[in-house]
């Protein structure tokens, strides 16, 4: 197995190479620069000496005669000495050579164009010359204002490059000394990135990240995770789909991407965080929202949402629970008319007992026939007997008005299951709290509409709530029950609208829901 250098040597490593690389070409640029200020002052100081010579009374008149005694060559000599000059030449307006350290180049011209030192300027610079690269200086030597010859004065860079080996030990202290501290600099963060990554190495927290994105991709559930300014920083696959959320949702607040409604309300923190049954689109979630906590703080929450059932499975889901209802209703309405038979029969009576028989039989059979002749629907007429059986349970007179004719819902049967179920439900309750209790349901085909109308005897819709009850979540019931409360008109509109109608509602001596639903937008679904 391929060994790895751990996390902090790495750091270690690169940020030692780093640092020395850095400091070699800082230093190296150090020395540069010095080296250039060294040739700068030694041009300068050539150049003072050269105009000192230059403005010598004694040698200027030497040098009209043209020195016939060699009384340049001794100044000159004398000067280079004092002063630690490689070379001081003295020549005349033509170049001719009156002095240099070597006797034989005098009176010989210099090997570099002296024209524009005789043109009266001043020159400095790095030359090379008989002796060497030397840094120089020169100076043209004027009398009653004409030059009648310049001086030379170097120093070779031998002697420039001695002094900047001499200062160099102070450049290798300072580099040292910031090798040093890059050395301890970079430890300490190679120990802190090291407790901020939990001891883990980089490929370990690649591994990491890869499992968590397979893994929350791969969960049936949506996971969305926002940081404490509602943020999201997470949302899988799942969550997206389910949500409808765009694909760059993270790093947008939640109150960006989703709209007004119990779903924001809840990612938000305005619900309770267990359990919550939202509405999202077409379906009905499971939502529950934990916090985030991080070495004891909270720095955000994450939410988990399940996919129950789409509304359709819904639909159907609340047609069993009712028609379960309805034969639990039967089956105990049965019962007790058993139990009567059964005690009639032994008391010797009978005749009671096969009258209560036929009674039965009579009233069962005759809504039965009556139902199955103006319903051609048969999931609307078992609703409707179901939900008659309940009424009867309850003691409430369930009405099926007699312009309820319908040949055929164009309505899925989940969708009719939904819808009248819902309805019919909400006004047993109201009915139950009445001095009539009835409900009256009326479903019909007219100017090519499907029209279902449910009324009851209740106390009707209370005042400035109207606009409010068939949003998700709103309940005029109060008090405990198993079953959530505020879903049931919420998906009546929903199954409505998605069909291309409408529901609405007044009060009429009781609450009076109305549905209309084009009878070919709903054909054509």
């Amino acid at each position: 197995m391929k060994t790895r250098l751990p996390l902090a040597y790495q750091i270690l490593v690169f940020q030692v190479a780093i640092i020395l690389l850095s400091a070699l070409i800082g230093a190296a640029a150090a020395v540069w620069q010095a080296g250039q200020e060294l040739d700068r002052q030694y041009e300068q100081r050539s150049l003072a000496i050269a105009e000192s010579v230059a403005t010598n009374l004694a040698i200027q008149d030497a040098l009209l005669n043209h020195d016939p005694d060699g009384s340049i060559q001794r100044a000159a000599e004398d000067v280079r000495r004092s002063t630690g000059a490689r070379y001081v030449v003295v020549t005349d307006a033509q170049g001719i050579r009156y002095s240099h350290p070597n006797p034989a180049m005098i009176g010989k011209p210099v090997d570099e164009d002296p024209s524009a030192v005789l043109a009266g300027h001043t020159w400095v610079g790095v030359q090379k010359g008989t002796l060497g690269v030397s840094a120089r200086g020169k100076a043209p030597i004027f009398n009653q204002g004409h030059v009648i010859g310049l001086v030379s004065v170097g120093y070779l860079e031998d002697t420039v490059g001695q002094q900047l080996l001499a200062d160099l030990p102070g450049f290798a202290t300072t580099v040292l000394l910031s090798l040093g501290l890059g050395v301890a600099g970079s430890m300490l963060l190679a120990s802190r990135l090291k407790r901020q990554t939990f001891g883990l190495e980089p490929y370990e927290i690649a591994g990491l990240l890869e499992e968590r994105e397979a893994s929350l991709q791969g969960i049936h559930e949506g996971a969305i995770a926002t940081d404490g300014d509602g943020t999201i920083t997470l949302a899988n696959d799942q969550a997206r789909r389910l949500l409808s959320l765009p694909t760059d949702c993270v790093g947008r607040k939640v109150a960006q991407v989703l709209p007004q409604g119990r779903l924001l309300k809840f990612l938000s923190g305005g619900l309770k965080d267990e359990d919550e049954v939202l509405l999202a689109g077409e379906r009905v979630l499971v939502a529950s929202r934990r916090a985030i906590l991080v070495r004891g703080r909270e720095i955000g929450h994450v939410a988990t949402l399940r996919d129950t059932t789409e509304l359709t499975g819904l639909a159907r889901g609340l047609g069993v629970d009712s028609l379960t209802d309805a034969l639990r209703a039967q089956a105990h309405e049965f019962a007790n008319r058993l139990h009567t038979i059964a005690g009639l029969m032994q008391l010797g009576r009978p005749e009671e007992a096969m009258k209560l028989i036929a009674q039965t039989s009579d009233v069962h059979q005759e809504l039965t026939e009556s139902l199955l002749e103006r319903v051609g629907d048969p999931v609307l007429g078992a609703l409707l007997l179901a939900k008659a059986a309940i009424a009867s349970e309850r003691g409430i007179e369930l009405r099926v008005s007699d312009d309820t004719v319908v040949t055929r819902s164009a309505l899925d049967s989940e969708d009719l299951i939904t819808l009248l179920g819902n309805l019919i439900d909400n006004a047993l309750d109201a009915a139950a709290t009445s001095d009539g209790r009835w409900v009256s349901v009326s479903v019909t085909e007219l100017d090519e509409e499907l029209v279902v109308k449910v009324h009851d005897s209740g106390s009707g819709i209370p005042d400035g709530v109207d606009g409010q009850i068939f949003q998700e979540g709103f309940s005029t019931k109060a008090g405990p029950n198993r079953k959530r409360r505020g879903f049931g008109l919420a998906l009546v509109r929903q199954v409505a609208r998605r069909n291309g109608g409408d529901v609405s509602v007044v009060n009429n001596g009781g609450a009076l829901f109305m549905v209309r639903i084009p009878q070919k937008v709903a054909a054509g679904r």
